[in-house]
């Protein structure tokens, strides 16, 4: 608390002065151009992409500080490709119509607490055990 209030009687604010800290010896400017360059490499060649081990042996520089300048300096987030089904036009149809058989067989104050998305297959009748 004393170093607080020295602080403030001495610079009139609690702010840091510019050029206080650790020094940054990784993430400098030079290392994250050499980053950019070969995350962005890419774009006119699809599938090149490289891998945070990949470019830290082309920099030079360890894995953990790639990640850090892709996501803190670049602002970049690494998405994995995952495979999904495309909608035609006809499944947006089924959708539509299953969707409004659903709501005819609710009440309009139950309606509000019903909402539909694209992201799983509903059916209007429920599932049925069948017995052996």
């Amino acid at each position: 608390m004393s170093n607080f209030l020295d602080k403030l009687k001495k610079t009139g604010t609690i702010e840091r002065r510019p050029g206080s800290g650790q020094l940054r010896t990784v993430r400098t400017e030079s290392n994250v151009n050499a980053v950019d360059e070969l995350v962005l490499s890419q774009e006119d060649a699809p599938q090149t992409h490289h891998t945070f081990c990949q470019i830290s042996r082309a920099t030079g520089i360890s894995q953990t500080s790639v990640m850090r300048i892709i996501h803190s300096d670049l602002r970049l987030k690494c998405l994995k490709k995952r495979r999904a089904q495309q909608l035609t036009a006809a499944n947006r149809l089924a959708h539509l119509t299953r969707s409004k058989q659903l709501l005819r067989n609710f009440s309009s104050a139950e309606v509000d607490f019903i909402f539909f998305s694209d992201e799983k297959v509903f059916s209007v009748a429920p599932p049925v055990k069948l017995a052996k």
